[in-house]
């Protein structure tokens, strides 16, 4: 019940913040990329990386797994590797990485509740471990723009699918901007910019004019 004596200036525990989060990373391998056909596959790719680089500027920690990477679908993404070099992703049989032990196992090691979630294919891939996931009392958040399906009805039918069981959807931009919150944070603040930059399209050259903007008005 609304009481107005309570409302004060706080932010909502639905959030999602660096300590309460992790960030699932399925099966972004180059045989589920050729078989993607929801959306533009590099816009797909910069958008999984940007999250990625996000989960990496604020210590958010990162499970990656792949699904027959030595038979069948290849290695992980390198763009995606590269951003936490030296992980090792865990390669499964199973299409739902929710039924293989040694993923479930790190994700509840890190102790988050909150499961960050993005992959290949929406239909398959994401839908079968959000909704075990949510099952077990995990809070799912599905990456929409970092994920694809095998053509725009999968994926927009499998969001749908999702969001009916309690999953939330989210695109990456809005991840790292929530995950930052308050531009006075100044020890991760460094690190969005650059990531807004790279990644963010527009939004990322608007920054990249607004600082030469400013550095020229500084320096003159």
């Amino acid at each position: 019940m609304f009481d107005i004596n309570k409302v004060q200036a706080a932010p909502s525990k639905d959030l999602l913040t660096p300590d309460n989060s992790v960030m699932l990373f399925v099966d972004h391998q180059p045989q589920m990329f050729f078989g993607t056909g929801s959306g533009d596959r590099a816009a797909i790719i910069n958008s999984t990386v940007g999250l990625a680089k996000a989960a990496r500027a604020f210590d958010v920690p990162a499970v990656l797994t792949t699904v027959a990477a030595d038979s069948f679908s290849g290695p992980l993404l390198p763009q995606l590797a590269e951003v936490f070099p030296g992980q090792e992703a865990i390669d499964r049989t199973s299409m739902n990485a929710w039924e293989d032990e040694a993923l479930v196992a790190a994700v509840r090691a890190t102790g988050r509740k909150k499961i960050i979630l993005s992959g290949l294919w929406t239909e398959v891939c994401l839908v079968l471990p959000a909704l075990s996931a949510l099952e077990q009392g995990y809070e799912v958040y599905v990456v929409s723009d970092a994920s694809g399906g095998v053509s725009p009805a999968a994926h927009e039918h499998a969001l749908q699918r999702m969001i009916a069981a309690g999953a939330v959807p989210v695109t990456w931009v809005q991840v790292l901007l929530e995950l930052q919150r308050d531009w006075a944070r100044q020890e991760s603040y460094g690190a969005v910019m650059e990531i807004v930059k790279a990644h963010a399209g527009a939004y990322g050259l608007g920054v990249v004019y607004a600082q030469s903007v400013i550095g020229a008005h500084a320096a003159g």
